[in-house]
């Protein structure tokens, strides 16, 4: 059966993106035009278009296509923007990152991952302002700031270099918390939060919680 993915990509957008608070116009529009999938493995393409995570391999997973959506909306990114993305994945946010702003920087710790993401970038002629490095976010250190900061697995408590790295009137988005329930937030650089969903998706490598033992 051969899929009609433009058609997908468009019963995406409306009956799931957009019933969930997504409003932007950019924003839906980058999520109307990227082609899903060709950021997913492909044992899973049929799947590129549903409300569900799809896995990547290395124990990390695809978001759904709202919490993408929700995020994209919060970080308000301007044409002018630079972005550092932390966990780049399939490389399918890190494509919608550099559609709407002008310089995407993605740190993905799997090295595999990162290499596919790159290929599928270029297969796809993305990313020509999107630069992947392999790097653990939680150990990276760099002399940088940047207009946003967008973490795409979850942490127990937010590390304040993810902050420091914001310039003046820079935005986080992060998922904190501990599953089932976890809050997606918009963290601006002069330290106000705003709760923008409740959620639950992995955490990023090494920024799960501390296992509790009970006797």
């Amino acid at each position: 059966m051969t899929i009609d993915y433009s058609q997908a990509r468009e019963l995406m957008v409306e009956q799931q993106v957009r019933p969930w608070d997504v409003l932007d116009l950019r924003v839906l529009d980058v999520l109307a035009r990227m082609p899903r999938e060709a950021f997913v493995a492909q044992a899973h393409r049929a799947l590129a278009y549903a409300d569900m995570e799809l896995p990547l391999g290395h124990g990390q997973k695809m978001m759904k296509p709202v919490v993408e959506g929700r995020m994209l909306q919060a970080l308000d990114l301007q044409p002018s923007d630079e972005v550092l993305e932390i966990g780049t994945g399939s490389g399918f946010i890190s494509a919608c990152l550099g559609d709407l702003a002008r310089d995407v920087l993605s740190l993905e710790i799997q090295p595999e991952l990162a290499d596919a993401a790159r290929a599928r970038l270029e297969a796809a002629k993305l990313g020509s302002n999107i630069r992947i490095e392999v790097a653990d976010a939680l150990n990276w250190q760099t002399q940088r700031h940047f207009d946003a900061v967008c973490v795409t697995a979850a942490v127990d408590t937010v590390p304040n270099q993810f902050l420091q790295w914001l310039r003046p009137g820079g935005r986080l988005f992060v998922i904190q918390g501990t599953s089932p329930v976890m809050q997606a937030l918009l963290v601006k650089a002069d330290g106000s939060t705003e709760s923008l969903f409740e959620t639950d998706i992995d955490y990023l490598q090494g920024a799960a919680p501390a296992p509790h033992f009970q006797l």
